[in-house]
């Protein structure tokens, strides 16, 4: 069940920019403001490209919708996972649990049974990530309200996950699935953020406009790559792989930003290395 290996480059590449974009989203003042400038981003370079794709077969369109929901449901927790706990605590848990979460669904609702093999590496990757919850530096607090929030920001990450992977399969139109499932992404942050901030949202655009732009089109380019993957590969090892964005997270928090290496993150980098390579060759 290997995937072939131009999805796996596609998929570590989807990792490294879903890394980087959140490091923007990390770094800025108003997150809120900031991601809906970035899913709105998105969804107006859907709306101009939604002419010159063909809608995706009629089947898929539950899924789709279904799609626009879980999505949005998962932004909305993970902006609140964010305000009550550090994102370096909250993400690797979030994302680490989703491979695990994906590996059920996608048995339960596609026939996709792992090996035993690619089991142990998507469990290998998971723990490597989620390990990485306990390599900083800071407390964690008390509260279980982060960790609660975490794991179900890990449900939903899970839940699209398959639900785009069988949308994808029944749209028939590769871009115009990724197309259409960008034009509804978006519109929800937008109308919440002209009606509970109609006053800051021009003068931030005009700030940040540079910045949130750009990192609107690595959104797009970083789930545009996985929706092709999932397209034609196994829906647990493209989570499992796309998850190692918090590695590389990780990395450009070391190299960019001057964070603290540590013999635990090495380690955790060492697990997850394994569980890849485990997962590709069993």
């Amino acid at each position: 069940m290997e995937l072939q290996l131009h999805l796996v480059f596609l998929v570590l590449l989807a990792a490294v920019l879903h890394a980087s974009w959140n490091a923007v989203v990390k770094s800025s003042g108003d997150r809120f403001l900031s991601f809906t400038a970035i899913r709105g981003t998105g969804t107006m370079i859907a709306c101009l490209l939604a002419a010159f794709v063909p809608l995706p077969a009629a089947e898929s369109w539950p899924y789709l919708v279904a799609g626009w929901a879980i999505h949005n449901c998962y932004y909305v927790v993970l902006l609140q996972a964010y305000r009550f706990g550090d994102l370096s605590h909250v993400y690797p848990l979030a994302r680490g649990i989703a491979p695990v979460m994906v590996v059920v669904l996608a048995a339960v609702f596609v026939g996709e049974v792992p090996t035993t093999g690619a089991s142990i590496g998507i469990m290998l990757v998971s723990v490597g990530i989620i390990s990485l919850m306990f390599s900083g530096s800071g407390g964690q607090g008390e509260s279980l309200k982060p960790v609660i929030l975490a794991v179900a920001t890990g449900l939903f990450i899970a839940g699209y996950t398959v639900v785009d992977g069988i949308g994808i399969r029944l749209g028939e139109t590769l871009f115009g699935y990724i197309v259409w499932l960008n034009v509804g992404e978006g519109v929800p942050f937008m109308i919440a953020a002209l009606v509970m901030k109609p006053a800051e949202v021009g003068p931030f655009l005009k700030q940040h406009w540079p910045r949130t732009t750009g990192t609107g089109l690595l959104v797009v380019m970083a789930y545009g790559l996985v929706l092709y993957a999932l397209s034609q590969g196994a829906m647990a090892h493209i989570s499992a792989l796309r998850e190692t964005s918090v590695l590389f997270a990780v990395l450009i928090g070391v190299v960019f930003l001057g964070e603290p290496l540590g013999w635990r993150r090495i380690a955790a980098a060492a697990v997850i290395t394994a569980g890849v390579v485990l997962l590709q060759v069993s």
